[in-house]
């Protein structure tokens, strides 16, 4: 991994979308930026540039995002970025297959021709069709911009069909995820048994473990193997080692370590989706773009489920309770620190397995699949830190976050590990039985 100090910032994308939004028209290759070098399987995701599919996924998580407004609808009352998104960007995926038929679609088909359909407009409408019918009172971050960029492609037979298609499989979509379960909570109380997850009223992930998944089969199919025994060996490397390099004071701990340990602690719905952003918009056409996006998008979506699936049925509790009551735990190879803090803050949900292993393992595992090759190299940004990190491979992306769950306090290094495992088996499973090419 390397590290680099130049300052990041959302907000240069956001500021751009509307002059992207209207100057992608109708091309299926600009700004492409994945190279495979001649004789070998490398492959270099460069930065974002303006492209059809990641402008309207900007767009898209710009309104999931949202906040401060009138709340209607499921999906404007309980947000949840992973599932909303997965949904656009397989109606994107959907639309566009049904134009140019290279791979099997998700779901939906279109009874409209697709042969010669804009895919611009397929692109576009499915994502504004989908937003639409989920955050009808968000329509200020999309409505303008719709109108423009329907109105600066050219009107024709093309272009009214790529609408229409679009129309289509968001409706099939929509309906197909309506009543998701994301009103139904996990039963909760704090607990209090040595090992106990002790979090007072979590916000986070509460909801997951019975959303309906988008690809796997049920929220348990792939369940972590589960944490050691608090009386191991196993765990108590896990909790020495976190109490050394993870704690407010730490003598072992590098400066470089540091900020890798706070650059992973920017908001997982800004910093997933606009990193990830890079992937839509780094392939020579608009199918390649629209694919990559929905394999990352809705494995990230049923990991979610499944991460927080184990993590409610393990319950098990985060370093910042299991330092300080180390007396209770039964293992003499543990030492209590009643002062022992976190170097970063702790999210309140139960600690195994770690979430953002979970994510990145599935994320990598789908990068591998798309590119056909574990040497993908890219950047991704903080703006907690206003650093990048460059990965030489997902492999290292991963392997990057669990030290860094490790050094912010927040994880023992068995959850970190599980939960990338956990991500990768999701994606494998997903990858088998879709996106698969038409026979």
């Amino acid at each position: 991994m390397r590290t680099g100090l130049q300052a990041v910032g959302w907000s240069a994308a956001g500021i751009a979308t509307m002059a992207l939004v209207a100057s992608c028209g109708g091309g299926g290759g600009e700004g492409a930026v994945a190279v495979q070098e001649q004789g070998k399987k490398n492959v270099v995701i460069g930065p974002l540039q303006s492209n059809v599919v990641a402008d309207w996924h900007l767009i898209a998580t710009t309104t999931i995002n949202a906040t401060g407004l009138t709340a209607v609808t499921d999906e404007e009352r309980r947000p949840n970025i992973s599932i909303d998104l997965a949904t656009v960007q397989l109606a994107v995926y959907d639309a566009v297959m049904a134009i140019v038929r290279t791979h099997k679609p998700y779901a939906a088909t279109a009874r409209t021709a697709g042969g010669g359909a804009s895919q611009p407009a397929a692109v576009a409408s499915a994502t504004y069709n989908v937003l639409k019918a989920l955050f009808p009172n968000r329509g200020v971050n999309y409505e303008t911009q719709y109108a423009n960029f329907i109105a600066s492609l050219p009107a024709g037979d093309a272009r009214d069909r790529g609408v229409a298609i679009g129309a289509e499989v968001a409706a099939q979509l929509v309906a197909m995820r309506a009543s998701d379960g994301r009103w139904t909570p996990v039963p909760y109380a704090p607990g209090t048994l040595p090992g106990e997850f002790r979090g007072l009223a979590p916000t986070v992930g509460l909801t997951n473990p019975f959303i309906r998944p988008f690809a796997i089969v049920s929220a348990d199919q792939f369940r972590a193997d589960g944490p050691p025994a608090l009386s191991s060996s196993a765990y108590a490397e896990d909790v020495n080692e976190v109490k050394a390099r993870g704690g407010m004071v730490s003598a072992v701990r590098t400066p470089a370590e540091t900020i890798n340990a706070r650059f992973h602690t920017e908001s997982p719905p800004t910093w997933l989706t606009r990193n990830y952003r890079i992937f839509a918009a780094a392939n020579q056409s608009i199918a390649d773009n629209a694919r990559v996006i929905a394999m990352i998008s809705t494995a990230q979506a049923d990991v979610s489920i499944a991460c927080f699936e184990s993590k409610y049925h393990f319950f098990f509790w985060r370093p910042q309770s299991a330092i300080p009551l180390a007396d209770t735990d039964g293992n003499a190879a543990t030492e209590a620190d009643k002062t022992w803090l976190p170097s970063v803050p702790t999210p309140n949900h139960p600690e195994y397995p770690a979430a953002h292993t979970c994510v990145q393992g599935a994320s990598a595992e789908m990068i591998e699949t798309f590119y056909g090759t574990k040497k993908v190299r890219y950047t991704f940004t903080s703006t907690v830190t206003n650093t990048s990190q460059e990965y030489e491979s997902p492999e290292e992306m991963v392997k990057t976050i669990q030290q860094a769950r490790v050094l912010g306090g927040m994880h023992y290094r068995t959850s970190t590990v599980h939960g990338g495992v956990l991500g990768m088996k999701v994606a494998k499973y997903i990858a088998k039985h879709h996106f698969t090419p038409v026979d």
